[in-house]
């Protein structure tokens, strides 16, 4: 996709995104056709662990909720386990039904290609943190905030789909300046920093309040929105590994939250030995600036 055909504004991506098909990952597609081809043995349970890996065809899922049944009945699907029981088994294999992979989309820009896939694995890892702590909170709903996590940097995997030349020129700035803000350099190429085309899309899939909420920053007064962004954090700052100098924080911001000690929480995380001593201490030392993510 050429950037001259590209949108110059925020209505404009909006229109270009909402209106296409999210493509899912090659490996959620050959998931799928595995399991539909023995579909008498499959549950929802089965589905929902295949959607729950891949949070393009997780956002799929919710939108496609969205589109049917009572208003009263979509409000109250905010996890994944419970738009597949709605659905029912055949059901969804019927509605996703040859899905795009993003891998044939991106064939020809395998750059664009790990860029992406590099932002899926953040989101994966981010979902996980984000369940386990939940679980610890005795969050009312765990899945909830673990979908929320999962889908908080849609916008950011999107653009690797639909336009890797402005995604890669982003990362380009970024890394050739450390001192520099995602936000303002998103800014600058698109014209509007990325947190804003994700909270449009959850108002144009009409993705229920309450998730929207905790993919919400700007609510993170809430304890639950600080559950999902603290595990977005974590997992963007340890993804080259647990010497960003953000980390230190990180950490204390999650030991205030589940209200866990150090040691407890190095535990939880199973790091490995060797790192110990320093992320004891609370003094890891970036032994190089760790580059700046996307959203």
């Amino acid at each position: 996709m050429l950037n001259k055909r590209l949108p110059q504004d925020l209505a404009g991506w909006l229109m270009l995104v909402s209106d296409a098909e999210i493509p899912i990952l090659r490996q959620t597609v050959r998931r799928l056709d595995k399991a539909r081809q023995q579909v008498e043995r499959v549950n929802g349970r089965d589905i929902t662990d295949i959607v729950l890996q891949d949070p393009l065809l997780a956002v799929r899922v919710v939108a496609f909720i969205q589109s049917v049944g009572s208003k009263h009945l979509r409000s109250d699907i905010t996890n994944i386990a419970s738009a597949v029981m709605m659905l029912g088994v055949d059901p969804f294999f019927r509605t996703f039904e040859k899905p795009l992979a993003i891998e044939t989309m991106l064939s020809q820009q395998p750059q664009a290609l790990l860029g992406m896939l590099q932002v899926v694995l953040r989101a994966q890892r981010a979902s996980r943190y984000a369940h386990e702590w939940a679980f610890a909170r005795h969050d009312m709903n765990v899945e909830e905030v673990a979908l929320a996590a999962l889908l908080h940097d849609l916008a950011e995997i999107l653009l690797w789909c639909f336009a890797p030349e402005l995604a890669m020129e982003i990362r380009s700035l970024l890394h050739a300046d450390r001192n520099l803000r995602s936000a303002s350099v998103q800014q600058q190429v698109l014209g509007f920093p990325l947190a804003d085309l994700q909270l449009a899309l959850c108002e144009a899939w009409h993705l229920p309040a309450l998730l929207t909420t905790l993919m919400d920053d700007s609510n993170g007064q809430l304890p639950r929105v600080q559950n999902v962004k603290l595990a977005v954090n974590l997992a963007r700052h340890s993804v080259d590994g647990w010497t960003d100098a953000a980390i230190p924080d990180d950490f204390a911001a999650i030991e205030k939250l589940l209200h866990i000690s150090r040691e407890t929480l190095l535990a939880r995380l199973q790091l490995p030995p060797e790192l110990l001593p320093g992320l004891m201490s609370g003094s890891v030392a970036a032994r190089s600036a760790s580059p700046h993510r996307l959203a």
